[in-house]
């Protein structure tokens, strides 16, 4: 009885087999290589700043008043902090508002901050605040606040995007979507 074969497939020690083998080490290593590199050439994180984010406690955000007054977030460091990142156009931003505040109202006693950072239009935050005010600070930030929440770990940039920071700077919990009222109960709890 006959077997049939194939024509052209390479046999097991071929040269086609060695050249693809070679191929998918080199890849390897090229991507091993390069990943050392990019680690390389991030900057060295500044001590106690969330997730090692260089300088984090450093940056300052314009607030939605008529003057854009500046908000420097070394005002929470040494404090836990709610860091809310949200939209006036996002829906479960907009619903969560309520809660965030809840939140604040009855944690700031206990040395809780909230933050809330706008990617968004000063004039659109303005309107919103107008309407729905709400007893914590919120900042503005557009592209600079989607970079710092990537760095923080929302890789996606999806809103609403909130991270809890314990009071020595490291993330203790990060949420993207809606927060609920029991969520912010735990959380509550880790201070």
């Amino acid at each position: 009885m006959n077997t049939p074969t194939t024509p052209d497939a390479p046999a097991p020690s071929s040269p086609a087999r060695r050249l693809l083998l070679g191929s998918a080490v080199a890849a390897t290593l090229a991507a091993g290589a390069g990943w050392g590199w990019w680690q390389h050439q991030r900057p060295a994180p500044t001590p106690g700043s969330p997730d090692g984010v260089p300088d984090f406690w450093d940056k300052t955000f314009a607030t939605p008043t008529a003057d854009g007054t500046p908000l420097a977030l070394r005002q929470f460091q040494h404090q836990p902090l709610l860091l809310n990142f949200w939209a006036t156009w996002c829906p479960p931003c907009v619903a969560e508002m309520p809660l965030l505040n809840r939140f604040f109202q009855q944690q700031r006693a206990k040395g809780w901050q909230v933050l809330g950072i706008a990617i968004d239009k000063s004039a659109a935050v303005q309107q919103f605040l107008a309407r729905q005010p709400v007893d914590f600070p919120v900042a503005l930030a557009s592209a600079e606040g989607q970079d710092l929440a990537r760095a923080l770990g929302n890789l996606g940039g999806g809103l609403p995007f909130t991270v809890l920071l314990a009071a020595d700077g490291q993330v203790q919990q990060r949420k993207i979507g809606q927060v609920t009222a029991q969520l912010l109960q735990s959380w509550s709890a880790l201070h």
